[in-house]
């Protein structure tokens, strides 16, 4: 069972995301909170495996209590539930330790889906941002070098937490050309590190790839 804390302002709609949770078979509303510091003192006290988060709550924004979240219960996995669809809103939410980013005005499967992936450890991020995404890096990226398909997989595999002595042992090569790989790609794309490549690989759908 997910145990899932709460956090949205407007009572209508927070009565809403509760109903639809509780209808899971594998989801309990545990608690909720109306504003930021309340929903940091109900997750100290419950340690739920999921906060869904609304940025925009009074006393504390949703960025600031997911960081304190991510620094204090690192554990817990954090959803951005928003309107906000700004590239910046979402990366600065996802640098700050958020799991999911999820927009309101999305289908309530994505929020399913989100939290479901939060609470296995896999970011999530709302297709229709990633689609967006994906445009905008495209145009911008028009004359970036493509990396290759070796190139994408020790990405990806390095996106989902394999380590390079895994990588290189699920791809039958050695450790350093695991390393000259992630390099290169990493070059490419213009990625300084395991966020940037997390980020990349969950705005290009890789962290859902089987």
């Amino acid at each position: 069972m997910i145990r899932v804390l709460l956090a949205e302002d407007h009572e209508t709609v927070r009565e809403g995301i509760r109903l639809l949770l509780n209808a899971q078979p594998d989801m309990q509303v545990v608690a909720e909170a109306g504003e930021g510091r309340d929903t940091l003192e109900q997750a100290q006290a419950l340690k739920p495996h999921v906060v869904v988060l609304d940025l925009t709550m009074p006393g504390m924004n949703g960025l600031s209590a997911a960081k304190i979240l991510h620094a204090t219960l690192p554990s817990i996995a954090v959803i951005a539930l928003t309107r906000h669809d700004d590239p910046a809103y979402v990366h600065e939410l996802m640098a700050a330790g958020a799991r999911g980013y999820v927009l309101k005005q999305s289908p309530s499967t994505e929020l399913l889906n989100a939290i479901r992936a939060a609470a296995a450890g896999t970011p999530y991020l709302d297709p229709a941002i990633r689609q967006a995404e994906q445009e905008r890096d495209l145009r911008r990226r028009a004359g970036t070098p493509r990396i290759t398909e070796r190139e994408k997989e020790v990405l990806r595999r390095m996106a989902v937490g394999h380590s390079n002595k895994e990588i290189g042992s699920a791809l039958d090569i050695s450790v350093k050309t695991v390393e000259v790989h992630k390099a290169n790609a990493m070059r490419k794309l213009n990625l300084r590190g395991r966020i940037d490549v997390v980020r990349y690989a969950a705005l290009n759908g890789w962290l859902q790839d089987p």
